[in-house]
């Protein structure tokens, strides 16, 4: 059992843990979660003896073994196979003492055959090539150097090496953000069949939700344990908010209460008592903390100037590099309001149907109209790379936009989580999390009416993340993603699309389809029974299936206009109801009737009328939009059923 009392850590002069308590049972799978910064990957190293707490107690038995992801990665010379075998410490050990084992023979020959077969020593080169092959390896990628590989293919080497070591206790950080869809299926499956301990950081609700039993969540330098999936932990979390709330408001007006009678009563000979005891009272009432919204993020993608139909078309495209083909005979139309998500094994060609419609790649064959008002947003990681270590976020953004004040930039800086001084600070020290933030801040700025995104979530928290997919549900135009996040392409894209054997094609089941057909490895294109094989143009109108989800992207861009009425509609009403209870506040404060202040109590009666008024006929408003588009969209259903 991991068992961590009282425990204070500090970095930087900083509290990161101030007396948190946690409790993991041998066995049990738990997700750590946190805002970014909360100290999630600190308590990784107090669990490996690399940083020590200021104070408290941390606990597990000691002949438990520790596996984690190493960070780094060496330029080796070294396969890619044999480095994954090294990780294993305990079969490179045995492996040096074979030889001599074998010159000595008798006993011990037989207590090194005895010891080689309780580590399952003469699976291990088997096993490593099958977590290789899970991750995206295949054997001629095996023999490879590891020098030839990037640094996201090098962090899924150091996957493989730690899922090989033999542990009791397993730590992973963030296993998912260099993985695509095809091998976090695969890691779901090992995580399920691990028999120790893990503990694993992630933002990745539905990879969590697939893996976990539990949730350890840090919040104000405090450990909170929640038992079942991160979904069940967000219920009961926003359970808890909810009731911190109405108790914190209660209290508010309790001590109001109590502190106005004091502040009247206290210097008063004949109150005196009484206002003593208020005191006391006001003292001994525990303090309630107001609840505060944790997601500091809210953007929306800009009204595109113009929209073109259709913004993109091919017509027997061909992609390729140098004298490899990659795709071969891609026909699409991309129309205002589709969202297309892209599935397909590594190497398939999402990347490069994505650089083609940014006009990154040229076509090797074949034609691409591009619409007279085509204006694209493209996002990778290397849009990272390509920021300006030295400027800050708001120079990077009077960059694109000059003629704007520097206040206007800021607040739509803030919406980033760049506010106040952040915005001053170089790019360069930013984590991975906040230079994705700010690369999307500036593809949201230059009005993009098609969207390609390659992998936005890598990096993101789950508070950003969720800012993004609402941002792209709003969003008027055209939106084609390759992700590993399945919360984001579930709640976001309307059509699936798979890349396979150089063709680009709809896929007519849905994720879990593909995930199922993912665990049991892809058979031809015929057997598959969800792959056409057909090029896009040939499959249009003819499936049902696609025809709805084209009819309900129409239907969404049509409402568009309602939603957005709704949304300035209720901040309006939330800034006239605060009117209405300040001036409520102000008539029942008894001192307003105590002297000669008629005209003054009239004049807030004839206020308080007029601004109830007009908060009703706002809310009458809102009503009756919100009754139009549940009319219209029942009919839609209706209609399209």
């Amino acid at each position: 059992m991991i068992l961590l009392n009282d425990i204070e850590l500090l970095r930087g002069g900083r509290h990161l843990l101030n007396s948190a308590n946690l409790r993991v049972h041998p066995g049990q799978k738990m997700g750590l979660v946190g805002a970014n910064g909360s100290g999630k990957s600190s308590l990784f190293l107090l669990l490996q003896h690399v940083l020590h707490a200021d104070r408290g107690d941390m606990s597990y038995p000691q002949d438990w073994r520790i596996a984690s992801v190493e960070q780094e990665t060496p330029n080796l010379s070294q396969s890619v196979l044999e480095h994954t075998i090294d990780g294993n410490a305990e079969y490179r050990q045995l492996e040096e003492t074979r030889e001599r084992a074998e010159l000595e023979g008798g006993e011990a020959l037989a207590h090194w055959h005895h010891d080689f077969e309780a580590i399952d020593g003469y699976s291990t080169p088997s096993r490593a090539a099958r977590l290789l092959a899970g991750l995206g390896f295949d054997e001629p990628a095996q023999a490879r150097p590891v020098a030839s590989f990037s640094g996201g293919w090098r962090m899924r080497v150091n996957l493989a090496r730690a899922l090989l070591q033999p542990s009791e206790l397993l730590l992973l950080d963030e296993p998912t953000n260099h993985l695509d869809l095809d091998a976090i299926v695969w890691l779901e499956g090992w995580l399920n069949r691990y028999q120790g301990t893990m503990l694993v950081i992630s933002h990745d609700r539905e990879f969590l939700d697939n893996v976990v039993s539990g949730i350890a969540h840090i919040e104000r330098h405090e450990i909170n344990t929640y038992q079942g999936d991160y979904s069940s932990f967000e219920r009961q979390r926003g359970e808890q908010l909810m009731q911190q709330q109405n108790i914190y408001e209660k209290q508010q007006v309790q001590r109001a209460h109590l502190r106005k009678f004091v502040d009247r009563f206290q210097y008063q000979a004949t109150k005196a008592r009484q206002a003593q005891s208020r005191i006391k009272a006001l003292e001994k009432l525990q303090a309630v903390a107001p609840v505060y919204a944790s997601n500091g993020y809210s953007f929306e993608f800009f009204e595109p100037a113009a929209l073109s139909s259709p913004l993109i078309s091919f017509d027997r495209v061909k992609a390729g590099y140098g004298d490899t083909l990659i795709l071969d005979q891609i026909a699409l139309n991309l129309q205002p309001g589709s969202r297309i998500g892209l599935l397909g094994r590594n190497g398939a060609g999402k990347s490069t149907l994505i650089k083609l419609l940014a006009g990154i790649l040229e076509p090797v064959a074949g034609n691409i109209e591009q619409g007279r008002n085509l204006c694209v947003g493209y996002f990778d990681q290397q849009q990272l790379e390509a920021l300006d270590l030295q400027a800050t976020p708001l120079l990077h953004i009077q960059r694109l936009a000059p003629k704007h004040t520097e206040q206007e930039l800021r607040d739509f800086l803030g919406r980033f989580g760049f506010a106040g001084e952040r915005a001053r600070a170089p790019v360069g020290p930013l984590s991975g999390g906040e230079k994705t933030r700010l690369a999307l801040a500036l593809l949201v700025w230059q009005k993009p009416n098609l969207l390609l995104l390659d992998e936005p979530t890598n990096h993101l928290d789950v508070d950003m993340r969720e800012a993004l997919v609402i941002a792209l549900q709003e969003f008027s135009g055209a939106v084609v993603v390759v992700s590993h996040d399945r919360h984001l392409l579930r709640t976001v894209v309307d059509e699936l699309y798979l890349v396979q054997n150089r063709k680009v094609a709809p896929f007519a089941g849905d994720l879990d389809d593909y995930q199922r057909l993912q665990l049991e490895g892809f058979g031809d294109q015929e057997s598959s029974g969800n792959f056409t094989g057909e090029p896009l143009a040939q499959n249009t109108g003819k499936d049902d299936r696609q025809q709805r989800k084209r009819l309900e992207a129409e239907f969404r861009q049509q409402m568009a206009p309602v939603r957005k009425q709704l949304q300035s509609l209720e901040k309006q009403i939330e800034k006239q109801q605060g009117i209405v209870d300040q001036l409520s506040a102000q008539l029942a404060d008894p001192t307003l009737y105590e002297s000669d202040q008629s005209t003054r109590v009239s004049e807030l009666i004839r206020q308080h009328g007029e601004d109830k008024a007009k908060l009703e006929a706002m809310e009458t408003t809102w009503l009756e939009l919100t009754e139009d588009l549940e009319r219209r969209a029942s009919e839609f259903e209706r209609m399209s059923a």
